[in-house]
């Protein structure tokens, strides 16, 4: 069916509160702990793909009920039910100085095998970003200040030309899906391909930390920053802003290790959950060299070129004061461990659920009891 046989008798939906908070903070810990530099000016991404090509296949799990949801939802609400296939998951944030005007989502020759797009806000206006509010040319809602866990849905038309306002302050943070009754743009058949290239060899006992893609993919260069000449490592630059400096051991031969990254922002999602593990008593003070601290400072100026530039673009509205984490070696230790607990987990369910995937083509939710049943038989 094309687009000029279908005219729906609603172009879009907003629903508020669609997400839990939980699955707001879970897809945010994964964006902030593995985005690379998106498709244009001060905007990171993270994609399934992109998940599977750097060991973090196990990370496509949390995505998977909110997609059939999502997919259920606007199927239902226009009316197509088992006509559609997701084109495209992504986590997008847009970060200060990004804005995009007046377009629809098919006005692009390549896209016009778009039929539907759903974004949902991880985060809200006002708290965690300024800017950003999403406008319709015409029609209702006219405009949405995002907040967390909302969810609108439209067609990918000239029913739905839409812009958003420059992001002033902060990162907003969106989680984007894009439909289409076109079979061949089934994205779920790639990250197939791509997962039996992935999982093949790997035991689910084998390690759960993210391989970094190419320097190019995390180097936030002058060329996106507008009138800015220098650049940063996003990465990095990241943990920067949360308070954290950064050291690399002589053992580590000067490679930085990723796995730092994604402590930190576990630890920034899982917070007091994690503290309430732990005794104060198990608390300890790290010291740092006089030579630590110079190796310090030579390794910011070269993984973050310019501090205020990377406090400028990443962030959030909190205050000087409260945007810093207070050490805590209790704390950081804590996360490894539930991270240790939590990548286990979401392993065993992609291994589990992935030979069902790849028998119907479709990536989709299985209750792991039902497979595990099915299994002893």
């Amino acid at each position: 069916m094309s687009k000029v046989d279908f005219e729906p008798q609603h172009s879009r939906l907003f629903i508020p509160n669609f997400l839990s908070l939980n699955e707001c903070r879970e897809l945010e810990f994964i964006h902030k702990s593995s985005s690379t530099v998106g498709y244009r000016p001060n905007v990171f991404s993270t994609t399934l793909s992109h998940l599977i090509a750097t060991n973090s296949s196990h990370l496509v799990i949390p995505f998977i009920p909110i997609r059939e949801r999502l997919k259920d939802r606007l199927e239902e609400f226009f009316k197509c039910e088992y006509e559609l296939v997701i084109e495209f998951t992504g986590l997008i944030s847009w970060s200060k100085g990004a804005s995009i005007g007046w377009h629809s989502d098919d006005n692009r020759p390549y896209l016009k095998q778009r039929h539907f797009s759903a974004v949902c806000y991880l985060n809200s206006y006002g708290k965690d970003f300024s800017g950003g509010i999403f406008h319709f040319q015409d029609g209702e809602p006219k405009s949405i200040m995002p907040k967390a866990g909302d969810v609108v849905m439209y067609t990918a038309d000239d029913h739905n030309i839409h812009s958003v306002d420059e992001i002033t302050e902060g990162e907003r943070l969106t989680v984007a899906l894009w439909f289409s009754r076109d079979g061949s743009h089934d994205e779920d058949k790639k990250l197939i391909s791509l997962l039996s290239q992935h999982l093949l060899h790997k035991n689910v006992a084998d390690s759960y930390l993210p391989l970094p893609a190419s320097g190019n993919m995390y180097w936030f260069s002058h060329g996106q920053a507008s009138d800015c000449q220098i650049g940063f490592n996003i990465c990095w630059a990241r943990l920067h802003v949360l308070g954290y400096d950064i050291y690399i051991s002589q053992d580590s031969g000067g490679d930085s290790d990723v796995s730092d990254l994604l402590v930190v922002h576990f630890y920034c999602w899982q917070g007091s959950a994690l503290l309430d593990k732990v005794s104060n008593t198990d608390s300890k003070v790290v010291k740092v060299t006089d030579v630590q601290r110079e190796k310090i400072s030579g390794l910011n100026s070269v993984l973050s070129n310019d501090d205020d530039f990377a406090s400028k673009v990443f962030c959030n509205m909190l205050s000087e004061e409260n945007r810093s984490i207070c050490f805590d070696w209790s704390g950081i230790l804590a996360a490894v461990a539930a991270w240790e607990d939590y990548a286990l987990n979401i392993s065993q369910q992609i291994h589990l659920q992935f030979p069902y995937w790849k028998i119907h083509e479709s990536i989709y939710n299985l209750q792991l009891d039902e497979q595990c049943s099915t299994n002893k038989r």
